[in-house]
């Protein structure tokens, strides 16, 4: 598995081997013992899958605060889109940077995104598929959400995306009171 650190610390992209055939591939995802090889150790307890069914979906930014903070492991199983994280740990010298990473199931590549920071993604293509473990159990009372065009991203649209009325409605950031602290 080939480890890619970003400009985020913390924020790994992950690029599985494939082994293919005339028959199509097969690729290990996920190995706890792999990854705690290479210094990250996670413990996942449930996966997550979504299909967007037009080009265009933003989802995001989302968070889950703490007790129930979340780190996601994210891939995309069809289709192509364009995922972000956005750090949000009070003190940390790249508060409010963000990184976006295009993942599709022709390249296979994941975006490790740990607690503290904001995720979301646009669709790229109709009918795309995401796919996400996350470390904690999803906590409705714990979960928030930052406007997806206050933080500064690229997140090269040509028009409107297609929202949920909850991301529509999200607090900018700079109204938004971070629940996380860095620790240096």
């Amino acid at each position: 598995m080939q480890i890619e650190q970003t400009a985020l610390p913390g924020v790994v992209i992950l690029t599985p081997a494939r082994f293919g055939d005339d028959r199509g591939f097969f690729s290990e995802t996920w190995s706890r013992k792999r990854l705690a090889e290479a210094g990250i150790d996670l413990d996942f307890v449930q996966d997550n899958h979504s299909l967007s069914a037009r080009a265009g979906t933003l989802r995001g930014l989302h968070f889950q605060s703490p007790p129930h903070a979340q780190a996601k492991l994210v891939r995309c199983g069809r289709g192509v889109l364009w995922d972000v994280a956005v750090d949000i740990r009070a003190g940390s010298p790249t508060y409010g940077h963000w990184v976006g990473v295009e993942l599709s199931a022709a390249n296979g590549r994941q975006l490790l995104i740990p607690a503290g920071f904001l995720h979301g993604f646009v669709t790229r293509t109709d009918e795309t598929e995401i796919v996400y473990k996350c470390s904690d159990y999803y906590a409705p009372d714990c979960d928030g959400a930052v406007a997806w065009n206050s933080v500064g991203i690229d997140w090269g649209l040509t028009g409107e995306p297609v929202l949920s009325a909850k991301d529509a409605a999200a607090v900018a950031f700079a109204d938004f009171k971070t629940p996380f602290t860095w620790e240096g």
